[in-house]
């Protein structure tokens, strides 16, 4: 047991009404139209809400409003395989295409060495995922497992971490054929309804029927418009079409903490499995994700304390799940804003750690500019979808992060805004992993690789490789 607890405050001394206020104090100060959280602390659910629905057709959020949730929705995901996992029908270590031997990439020796551990720990050796839209029927998934001989290979299975959706959808179509469903239909099956998650799910005509949060984006000049865009499409489910509420994302918190067992006594997932979830399987070097990934889970210490969360964005709404073993605490922050929703959820994050845990979450302090260093780092970096440039003024870095022009021309769906450059420093160490210093991604922390030469050859930021051009 961590020193940290003989410092935890109870949440006797903390009332209601200042999580409310902090809450309110938050969403003012960046601008953000709703937002929600819960807390579950000293044995029971506290809730907040702030502000509305949408500014077009403005309705209260409280505790039950639906967000798209995005990747936080991974953990469903992950928790279904590991389901099927106990019961015998997967198993980790197995190859892929054990369970879909269809599956290719552009080197067929690859896709044949890829396991599902490696999907769920986002060291495939995929790169982050396809642009394309396979439809809404009942073969999205597998047209778009069809399509993955297109997806760029960045590094040999099991070499490195590197986020990747387009493993999780690939993950999706191994549950559909183990169990012989759709994989909305699995989920909901196997994890959504025996942990008692009624209301959460996928499809949009059963949302529709309840209130729900709309996603909303700025302009240059600072003013909010609502996103037209609600949900991606159908083949991106597993690893981020998930819409639920901070009530139900609270119950889905707690049976994490578990014993695997549900509110109604059923038992879900053994609890080894449950536990394992959380076990560190790939370091992460630099990131703000975590010091590691268990399966699925981001792993990190805060104050000396063991946590495992998970976070997400979807079409100007962020979601952050965050849970504190140790101390049998969970929080979940949901956001209607970009791109000011990280932000604003890391900051509720970080004042209920310090307030209910005496937990301090802090940011390394970055090293002075140098222009002798920033020659080298300069240039294009990419993947599918976007660019990153690392510019200089001679006086600091900074790094302007794009959607591709040709990204932007072919989508018939609005697209998020590109964000002015975002300044950044180095940290101490190896003076390779930096830090964004201002803005909304500000705190977010990466690393630059280097081959066996010293040259630099990518750029990491969010768990993600991009290489440079």
């Amino acid at each position: 047991m961590s020193n940290m607890s003989n410092r935890a405050i109870s949440n006797e001394a903390i009332s209601d009404s200042a999580l409310s206020k902090q809450l309110e104090a938050t969403a003012a100060e960046f601008g953000i139209p709703g937002m929600a959280v819960g807390v579950w602390a000293d044995g029971r659910e506290i809730f907040a809400e702030y502000g509305v629905t949408s500014i077009e057709n403005p309705l209260p959020v409280d505790r039950d409003t639906l967000f798209t949730i995005g990747s936080t929705g991974k953990s469903c995901t992950a928790t279904a395989v590991m389901r099927l996992v106990a019961e015998g029908r997967i198993d980790l270590d197995a190859p892929v295409r054990r369970y879909v031997p269809e599956f290719t990439l552009s080197d067929p020796a690859h896709a044949a060495a890829i396991t599902v551990r490696q999907l769920l720990n986002h060291t495939s050796g995929m790169d982050w995922n396809l642009i394309n839209d396979t439809g809404a029927g009942d073969d999205a998934l597998a047209e778009f497992v069809a399509r993955l001989a297109e997806i760029p290979l960045i590094a040999a299975p099991g070499a490195r971490a590197s986020y990747s959706q387009a493993g999780f959808n690939l993950l999706g179509r191994v549950i559909e054929k183990v169990t012989g469903l759709t994989f909305e239909q699995a989920v909901t099956r196997l994890v959504l309804d025996p942990v008692g998650l009624a209301h959460s799910g996928y499809e949009r005509d059963s949302i529709m029927t309840r209130r729900f949060a709309i996603g909303h984006e700025r302009d240059e000049d600072g003013a909010l418009s609502v996103t037209r865009t609600w949900t991606g499409t159908r083949a991106n489910n597993p690893g981020g079409g998930l819409v639920s509420s901070v009530a139900e994302q609270l119950r889905w918190a707690r049976f994490q903490l578990g014993d695997g067992r549900a509110e109604s006594g059923e038992v879900v997932l053994p609890a080894a499995a449950l536990h394992e979830m959380r076990r560190p399987t790939v370091d992460l070097r630099a990131s703000s994700l975590g010091d590691a990934i268990g399966l699925c889970w981001f792993l990190r210490e805060i104050d000396g304390v063991a946590t495992f969360g998970h976070g997400g964005s979807a079409f100007g709404q962020f979601a952050e799940l965050l849970l504190v073993p140790e101390h049998d605490f969970a929080i979940i922050v949901m956001s209607n804003a970009s791109p000011d929703g990280i932000p604003s959820n890391r900051a509720v994050v970080r004042w209920a750690l310090e307030h209910y845990l005496g937990l301090v979450d802090g940011d390394p302090e970055p090293l002075p500019f140098e222009a002798s260093r920033a020659g080298e780092l300069l240039g294009t970096y990419d993947i599918d979808a976007m660019t990153m440039t690392v510019l200089t003024d001679g006086t600091g870095l900074s790094l302007e992060c794009r959607i591709k022009p040709e990204i932007r021309a072919a989508a018939d769906t609005d697209l998020p805004q590109d964000h002015p450059p975002f300044p950044f420093a180095l940290l101490p160490g190896d003076g390779d992993e930096y830090m964004i210093t201002e803005g909304s991604f500000k705190g977010q922390r990466g690393f630059f690789s280097r081959d066996t030469t010293g040259a630099i050859t990518g750029l990491d930021l969010a768990g993600r490789l991009f290489t440079r051009v």
